[in-house]
C-alpha cells in the first residue's frame, strides 16, 4: 500500500492537468489510468481527430491550388496514411504527458480503480494484482465519458458497420458511402474529414439544424458550406426501418414528411456520450448521481461523499477538454488550501474544427431573446476582410451580441478560417468585462483576420467602416 495526498482516477485532460497542478502546489499525487496518459482527448478524440482534419484541409486546399498559381499533378487520397499520421501525433502527445508526470514526480498507477472508503482505493492491475492506496486529502474522479450507440432505433455499435468515432480513427480506408447520425461538433468534423477523402457523406440530425448548440446563423452558414461541398445534410429527421448487415446498413430517413431510403457502407454514431461511472463503487460510498447519470458536484467539485471529488465529463456538461482542465486546476487549488478563482461556466469557449471552423463564447441570439435582454448585433463578413481575400478563405463572418445600454459583450460567434483561434480575443474580453468600445480601442494589425472582430464590434455600435 502507498499513501499520497491526492489520487486522481483517470488521466485525461481533467485528471492529468489537476495532478500536475497538485504536484506544483507541493502535494504528493498519483493518477490511476489503465490506458495511455492523456485520456480520450489525446488518444481517441481531440488530438487525432484534429490531425485528420489537417489532412482534410490539405486535400481540399489542393483543389484550388491552380487559382494561386500552383499546378499540381494527380492527387491521390489515402485515408490510411492520414490515419497513421494522426495516431502518431496522438502517441506523441501521450508521451508528452508521461514526461510531465516524471518532471513533476507524479506516480502513474496502471490499472482500474474502485473506491473503498473516504480516503482509499483498490487498484486492479493489468496483471490482475490487487493493491490498496490511500489519499490523505482527497480522491478525484476524472473517468470521462464514452460514445453511446442508439439501440432504441436499431443502431447498436458493432465496430464493423455501425461505428463510433473510436473506430473511425483507425479505419484503413474511407468508406465509399457513410451516414453520420448526429450533427454536433463530432459529427460535423467527421463529415468534413470523410468528404475530403472521397466518401459520399449523409449528415443526419434529429433537431432542426446542425451544430444545434451554436448560434443559428452560424449553423445555417455551415450547412450552406457543407451542401456546397456535396455533403447531404438532413435535419429535422426521423430514422426508422434500420437493418444492419455485414457489409452495409439500410434505413429510412424521414425529412419534412418525405421518406427516403438510405443504404451506406458504414454508419458513424455521433449522437452523444455517456459518463463512465460503472464499477467505481460510487453507490457504496454514497456518491450521488444526477438524473442524467453524471456525478453530482458542488461549486468546489465536491461530491455528496466527504473527501471525494469529481471533474471533467463525468461531472456533467459542457463535455469539453478545456472545461475539465480548468476544473482540474480548481480542485487542485482547493485541496492545497489555496485561493482559487473557480470555474466561470458562463465563459467557456466552444470550438468545432471542421472547415469553415465554428467558435463561440457566451449567449446565442436566441438565448438573448429568451432572456428578454435588450441587445444589439454587430456582424462583419470575411468576404470583406483583406487577409481572408489574400488566403482565399472568405466564407463566414464574425457576429458580436452586445448589451444595448452598456456595450457588455453578451455573446460572440465566429464561422470562418481559424475561428477557433480568433475566439479567444473575445473570451479574454468577456472574462475581463471589456465592452465593445474597448475591443475597438485595441488597434488590430492590418491585414489580419482579427480585424473582422474589430469591425463587428464597430458594427454593433453602428460604426462599421469596411462593409
Amino acid at each position: 500500500m502507498a499513501s499520497f495526498d491526492v489520487i486522481f482516477i483517470g488521466g485525461g485532460p481533467a485528471g492529468y492537468v489537476g495532478a500536475i497542478r497538485c504536484a506544483q502546489l507541493g502535494l504528493s499525487t498519483a493518477v490511476v489510468e489503465r490506458e495511455g496518459l492523456g485520456g480520450t482527448c489525446v488518444l481517441w478524440g481531440c488530438i487525432p481527430a484534429k490531425a485528420l482534419l489537417e489532412s482534410a484541409a490539405i486535400a481540399n486546399r489542393l483543389q484550388h491550388a491552380k487559382e494561386f498559381g500552383v499546378t499540381v499533378g494527380d492527387v491521390k487520397l489515402e485515408y490510411g496514411v492520414a490515419m497513421k499520421r494522426s495516431r502518431g501525433v496522438s502517441q506523441q502527445n501521450s508521451k508528452g504527458v508521461e514526461f510531465l508526470f516524471k518532471k513533476n514526480k507524479i506516480t502513474w498507477l496502471k490499472g482500474a480503480a474502485k473506491l473503498v472508503g473516504k480516503n482509499a482505493i483498490s487498484l486492479k492491475s493489468a496483471e490482475g494484482k490487487e493493491e490498496r492506496h490511500e489519499a490523505k486529502k482527497g480522491i478525484v474522479i476524472a473517468t470521462g465519458s464514452r460514445v453511446k450507440g442508439l439501440p432504441q432505433i436499431g443502431l447498436e455499435l458493432n465496430k464493423s458497420t455501425v461505428i463510433s468515432s473510436d473506430e473511425a480513427l483507425i479505419l484503413d480506408s474511407a468508406p465509399k458511402t457513410l451516414a453520420i447520425v448526429g450533427a454536433g461538433a463530432v459529427g460535423c468534423e467527421f463529415a468534413d474529414v470523410f468528404n475530403a477523402f472521397g466518401s459520399q457523406v449523409s449528415l443526419i440530425e434529429v433537431l432542426p439544424g446542425i451544430l444545434p448548440l451554436e448560434d443559428s446563423d452560424c449553423s445555417k452558414e455551415l450547412e450552406r458550406a457543407f451542401k456546397k461541398r456535396k455533403i447531404d445534410v438532413l435535419t429535422g429527421t426521423r430514422i426508422s426501418n434500420v437493418k444492419v448487415g455485414k457489409s452495409s446498413v439500410t434505413m429510412t430517413v424521414e425529412v419534412g414528411g418525405e421518406k427516403k431510403s438510405l443504404e451506406v457502407e458504414k454508419v458513424l454514431i455521433a449522437a452523444g456520450r455517456a459518463p463512465n461511472v460503472e464499477d467505481l463503487g460510487l453507490k457504496e460510498q454514497g456518491v450521488q448521481l444526477t438524473e442524467r447519470g453524471f456525478i453530482k458536484i458542488d461549486a468546489k467539485m465536491a461530491t455528496s461523499a466527504p473527501g471525494i471529488y469529481a471533474i471533467g465529463d463525468v461531472a456533467g456538461p459542457p463535455m469539453l477538454a478545456h472545461k475539465g482542465s480548468r476544473e482540474g486546476v480548481t480542485v487542485a487549488e482547493i485541496l492545497a488550501g489555496k485561493h482559487t478563482h473557480g470555474v466561470n461556466y458562463a465563459n467557456i469557449p466552444s470550438a468545432t474544427y471542421c472547415h469553415p471552423e465554428v467558435a463561440s463564447i457566451g449567449l446565442t441570439e436566441q438565448q438573448c431573446k429568451e432572456k428578454k435582454l435588450d441587445y444589439k448585433v454587430g456582424r462583419f463578413p470575411f468576404s470583406a476582410n483583406g487577409r481572408a481575400r489574400t488566403s482565399g478563405e472568405t466564407e463566414g463572418f464574425v457576429k458580436i451580441i452586445r448589451d444595448a445600454k452598456y456595450g457588455e459583450i453578451l455573446g460572440a460567434h465566429i464561422i470562418g478560417a481559424h475561428a477557433t483561434e480568433l475566439i479567444h480575443e473575445l473570451a479574454v474580453a468577456r472574462e475581463n468585462e471589456f465592452t465593445v468600445e474597448e475591443v475597438d480601442l485595441a488597434i488590430h494589425a492590418h491585414p489580419t483576420l482579427s480585424e473582422a472582430i474589430a469591425e463587428a464590434a464597430l458594427d454593433s455600435m453602428g460604426m462599421m467602416i469596411h462593409a
